[in-house]
């Protein structure tokens, strides 16, 4: 968390669309089974809901690159060959990881609500 997430960056704005999306992918019913690399940087008892949101724009964005980085692979299918193996095999890894940018997505709305309630309460 010593990078600081520009929370208003459109970037990480979800756009109303996004929401029917998560609807249609269920989102709400699985992602409590997926992993959590680091559980303290969302925890609510050792940081404020502004802090977990910078935490969540940073998690998405580091999947983000890493679905990019996936298919780097693809380029050394140029020696090796086995070119639908590599591409199959990029697909996968990056839809693994894009799994945990929807999540980000998806629960930044309802995090940055609660941000602004509690602010709203605490006079921040």
């Amino acid at each position: 968390m010593n990078n600081r997430a520009n929370l208003q960056r459109r970037w990480y704005q979800t756009a109303p669309w996004e929401m029917w999306l998560y609807q249609k992918l269920r989102v709400r019913q699985w992602k409590g089974r997926m992993p959590v690399y680091d559980s303290a940087l969302f925890d609510l008892q050792q940081h404020t809901w502004i802090e977990i949101a910078g935490a969540m724009c940073q998690a998405e964005l580091v999947h983000e690159v890493n679905a990019a980085v996936s298919f780097v692979p693809l380029l050394f299918s140029v020696w090796v060959g086995a070119f639908p193996i590599f591409l199959i095999t990029s697909i996968i890894a990056a839809g693994f990881d894009l799994l945990f940018a929807v999540i980000q997505r998806y629960n930044r709305p309802r995090v940055m609500r609660l941000a602004v309630r509690t602010a709203e309460h605490t006079g921040i």
